[in-house]
């Protein structure tokens, strides 16, 4: 299932509303969590939480076709506007580490983008005024469902809710400036992410997605989940032991190498530049770069 937060058209100003996307011979529609489900919430972390409750719900939303909207009228809004953590890995795909010429880590290296850096799947991610050195991060965000402490690797696909795709936007000014990397890692509209959250039981095994990032139309980024070097249920299990996992908690789980960091000479992204990132059975995302205003 493909659930995603959208507006409708010429209404802008309205609350983003949930929606379920499903195929059509004439294009994707999305039918409104309201169709099916009117008691169900609004709030995308507490429909995460009640998941079990309201999932018999949805089991037939194509039924409500009627009431369907297509999905290229809509705006999409972030899937998980406000969580409570957004946790980011570092280091975690082979390539990258070697383009960085930083040793392979043998722990795993854990930074927060914080939740003002939230930005919906298509929307501009802006160039700041205080720096000049912006650069993209294909990821793939993993998004809790069950949260809980001290999770095994083995339990960890329990509690996983779905997945999107992500661009972990970096200042890289700011990311070097210490070594603690959080504010290079979170100015505002830098983490996007979409086009909606596609339930667990729908991905599968999700280390052996094609994962991919592009530049005006051009290829840097390009690789598969499976190259992980610490997988997915092995990120939980880390967190865990430290900290309570929440239901709606977004996970950045790495990205490949092809970072304009590492291009010689370097490349940042500049105002006018549009970021693709999609990963696949997940979707894309496209960003416009804008100065900030």
């Amino acid at each position: 299932m493909r659930i995603l937060r959208f507006t409708r058209p010429g209404h802008p100003d309205m609350q983003p509303e949930i929606g379920i996307q499903i195929q059509d011979p004439s294009g994707d529609l999305v039918v409104p969590l309201s169709a099916v489900a009117p008691d169900a919430p609004q709030d995308m972390i507490a429909l995460i939480a009640g998941w079990d409750a309201i999932a018999p719900q949805l089991a037939d939303v194509a039924a409500h076709r009627a009431q369907a909207l297509p999905l290229a009228d809509l705006t999409l809004a972030a899937p998980v506007p406000n969580p409570q953590k957004i946790l980011a890995i570092g280091l975690n795909y082979a390539d990258h580490i070697e383009e960085t010429g930083l040793p392979t880590p043998t722990n795993q290296l854990w930074f927060s983008k914080l939740p003002n850096a939230v930005n919906a799947p298509h929307g501009d991610i802006e160039l700041p005024r205080t720096g000049t050195q912006m650069d993209w991060e294909v990821e793939m965000v993993a998004v809790i469902g069950k949260g809980g402490r001290h999770i095994s690797a083995a339990e960890a696909p329990a509690h996983v809710f779905g997945y999107a795709v992500g661009n972990d936007v970096s200042m890289r000014d700011w990311q070097m400036k210490t070594p603690q990397w959080i504010l290079g890692k979170s100015f505002d509209t830098h983490a996007p992410f979409g086009p909606a959250i596609v339930t667990a039981d729908e991905v599968g095994d999700p280390h052996g997605l094609d994962i991919t990032c592009s530049v005006n139309g051009e290829m840097r980024q390009s690789s598969n989940t499976r190259h992980l070097l610490f997988s997915v249920w092995d990120q939980i299990e880390e967190l865990s032991r430290v900290m309570t996992l929440m239901p709606g908690d977004v996970i950045f789980t790495g990205t490949p190498g092809g970072v304009g960091m590492g291009m010689q000479p370097p490349v940042y992204l500049q105002p006018g530049d549009v970021v693709r990132c999609a990963i696949s059975g997940l979707g894309a995302i496209e960003n416009r770069v804008v100065a900030e205003g």
